[in-house]
C-alpha cells in the first residue's frame, strides 16, 4: 500500500467535515463572500464606476451593478489586454481563459491569484468527497488519464492564456503527476484524432484506475482501445478500473454505451466546472445532484430562466430559491466577474444542503412557437423512450422546422444517432413526444391546439456527429454538440450525414 493510500482516507475525513459544515451554513457563508468580494473590489475600475464603497446590502447591489454577459465586460477585458492594473480585480489575472460561443468571438475570461484555488480545490474536493463516503481508495495507487484541451499557453499581453482544461492541468498536484496520463507531449497535440491514437499507445497496457472527461469523448477513447486490443470490454484491459469522472455535458444519454463498453456499471463523479467558475461538483453517490460551491470565491443569484433577458428581472440569494425552478446562474467573484450570467440553467433538487442539476443553456433552448422546450426536458424523452426498448443514443440535436418541405403544419425535427437504430421509427417518435408533451405544458398545448404537428426523427448515420464536429474543427476537447438550436443552421448542415436508408416517421 502507497503513502497515498494510507493518507487519503483520514485527509479525505477532514474534508469531508471541512465541506459539510460550509454547506449546513451557507447564507452565512455567502453573505460573508458578499461583503469581502465587494471590499476587494472598491478600488478597482468596475467597483469604482459602479459605486462598491456605497453599497451596504444586496437590494443596493442589484440597483448599482446590472446583470452582464461577455459583451458587457468586452471594454474592461480590453483595458486589462491593453497592461490596465485592478480592472476588473485587484492586480492582474494570471490567466486568461479561453472560451468560445459568444458574438464576439473567443471569450478570455480572467483567473486570478485569488480563484485559481476555485478550479484546483474543487476537484480534489469531488475526489475526497467519494473516498469519505466510499472507502474505495483503489483507484490512487493505479494510473489515472485526464482527457483534456492541449496544454501549451499561448501569452496576451503578459497574461498566459489557454483552455481551462490545459491551465488546470499545470496545477497537478505534485503527489498525482506520476499518476497521470497522457503525457505532457501528447497532451500537446492539437488534432484529435492523432492525439487519441497516441494516447490509446500510452495506456492501452497500464493499469489505469480513474478516467476524466467529456462522456462522448471518454466513448471514443473506449473504442480505440478496444479496436487496438481485440478486447470486448474496457474492465478486461483494465479489470482495477473503477471510477469515472465527468463533465460538460449530461451524463444520462451517454452511460448505458459507456458501461457496456466498460462491462459492468462502476462509480462515478459528475463536476460542473466552467471558464468562470468551478460551480458544484458531486458530493454523495447517494443523493441525486450535484453540491453547489458556496465557499470557493463565487457569490451567486438566480433569476427565473424565462426571465433572463428581460430589461428587469428578478434576482435572488441562495436563500430565496426554490426546488423544481429552472434558473439561470449568475455570479460574483475573485476573478473579477460581477453579476455575471455564465449561460447555464439549472434546478434545485435539495435546499439542505443546496444541491442543483444543471439543465442546459441560457441561449439553447427552442421557443419558435413559445413553447421554450429546454435541454433537460428533451434528453428525458429521449432517454426515456429509448430505455424502454433498450435503444442506445450515441447523440443527438433538435431543431425547429417552421416551413415544412410539404407547407404541413411545423414541427420540431430530432436528429439522432442510434447505435441500433429502431425500425420503423414511429413507435419512439410516438413515445419521445408524449414524454416531452408530459415534461412541456406549452408544448403539449402547441400540440393540442393544432399549432404544431407531432415531433419527427431524422436518423444520422455512423459516425455522423462526429464528422460533423471533425469539418468544422471541432473534434475533441471540451467541445459539444448543442441540444437545441431556434434556428436550422446545425439541422442544414447535418444534411449530408442523413442516413440514406433512414425509415419513415
Amino acid at each position: 500500500m502507497s503513502v497515498k493510500s494510507i493518507l487519503a482516507r483520514p485527509y479525505a475525513a477532514v474534508v469531508q467535515r471541512q465541506i459539510m459544515k460550509w454547506a449546513k451554513d451557507t447564507t452565512r457563508m455567502q453573505e460573508y463572500l458578499f461583503h469581502k468580494l465587494l471590499h476587494d473590489g472598491r478600488k478597482t475600475i468596475f467597483g469604482k464606476e459602479h459605486k462598491f464603497e456605497s453599497i451596504i446590502t444586496y437590494e443596493d447591489f442589484t440597483r448599482q451593478v446590472p446583470i452582464s454577459d461577455y459583451e458587457d465586460i468586452l471594454p474592461y477585458i480590453e483595458q486589462v489586454k491593453n497592461g490596465g492594473e485592478s480592472i476588473l480585480w485587484k492586480g492582474r489575472p494570471l490567466y486568461f481563459a479561453k472560451s468560445s460561443g459568444t458574438t464576439s468571438g473567443v471569450k478570455y475570461i480572467p483567473i486570478t491569484r485569488d480563484s485559481i484555488p476555485n478550479h484546483i480545490d474543487s476537484a480534489r474536493n469531488a475526489l475526497l468527497m467519494y473516498i469519505a463516503e466510499t472507502g474505495n481508495i483503489r483507484f490512487v495507487n493505479g494510473k489515472m488519464i485526464f482527457l483534456s484541451g492541449n496544454p501549451e499557453l499561448d501569452k496576451t499581453g503578459d497574461i498566459l492564456t489557454g483552455r481551462l482544461s490545459g491551465i488546470v492541468n499545470h496545477h497537478v498536484p505534485r503527489y498525482l503527476r506520476g499518476s497521470q496520463l497522457p503525457s505532457f507531449q501528447t497532451n500537446c497535440i492539437e488534432d484529435w484524432e492523432e492525439k487519441l491514437e497516441k494516447i490509446v499507445e500510452e495506456t492501452w497496457n497500464q493499469d489505469m484506475t480513474l478516467v476524466s472527461g467529456i462522456p462522448p469523448w471518454i466513448q471514443m477513447y473506449f473504442e480505440k482501445l478496444l479496436e487496438k486490443s481485440g478486447k470486448k470490454t474496457i474492465l478486461e484491459m483494465f479489470p482495477n478500473l473503477s471510477l469515472l469522472v465527468y463533465g460538460g455535458v449530461n451524463f444520462e444519454p451517454y452511460k448505458a454505451k459507456l458501461f457496456k463498453s466498460i462491462g459492468k456499471n462502476i462509480d462515478s463523479i459528475e463536476t460542473y466546472p466552467a471558464s468562470e467558475g468551478f460551480i458544484a461538483f458531486q458530493s454523495s453517490q447517494k443523493e441525486e445532484g450535484l453540491l453547489l460551491n458556496v465557499d470557493s470565491g463565487i457569490f451567486f443569484e438566480f433569476v427565473p430562466a424565462d426571465q433572463i433577458f428581460s430589461e428587469n428581472p428578478d434576482r435572488m440569494q441562495l436563500k430565496e430559491v426554490d426546488t423544481g425552478r429552472n434558473y439561470a446562474i449568475v455570479i460574483s467573484s475573485n476573478a473579477g466577474l460581477w453579476a455575471y450570467s455564465i449561460g447555464d440553467t439549472i434546478k434545485f433538487v435539495s435546499k439542505n444542503p443546496y444541491r442543483i442539476i444543471v439543465t442546459g443553456r441560457t441561449k439553447h433552448f427552442i421557443s419558435a412557437f413559445g413553447e421554450h422546450v429546454i435541454s433537460e426536458e428533451v434528453e428525458s424523452a429521449l432517454m426515456m423512450a429509448a430505455g424502454e426498448d433498450s435503444l442506445e443514443v450515441i447523440e443527438f440535436t433538435v431543431a425547429p422546422q417552421v416551413n415544412p418541405p410539404d407547407h404541413g403544419l411545423p414541427y420540431h425535427e430530432w436528429f439522432v444517432e442510434f447505435t441500433n437504430p429502431p425500425v420503423p421509427l414511429d413507435s419512439i417518435r410516438q413515445r419521445v413526444d408524449q414524454y416531452l408533451r408530459k415534461k412541456n405544458i406549452y408544448y403539449d398545448d402547441l400540440i393540442s391546439g393544432n399549432i404544431l404537428q407531432p415531433l419527427k426523427i431524422t436518423l444520422i448515420q455512423h459516425d455522423g456527429f462526429r464528422n460533423y464536429m471533425k469539418s468544422i474543427g471541432k473534434l475533441g476537447g471540451q467541445n459539444k454538440i448543442p441540444r437545441l438550436s431556434n434556428d436550422r443552421q446545425l439541422a442544414d448542415a447535418l444534411q449530408q450525414w442523413v442516413s440514406k436508408g433512414a425509415p419513415a416517421n
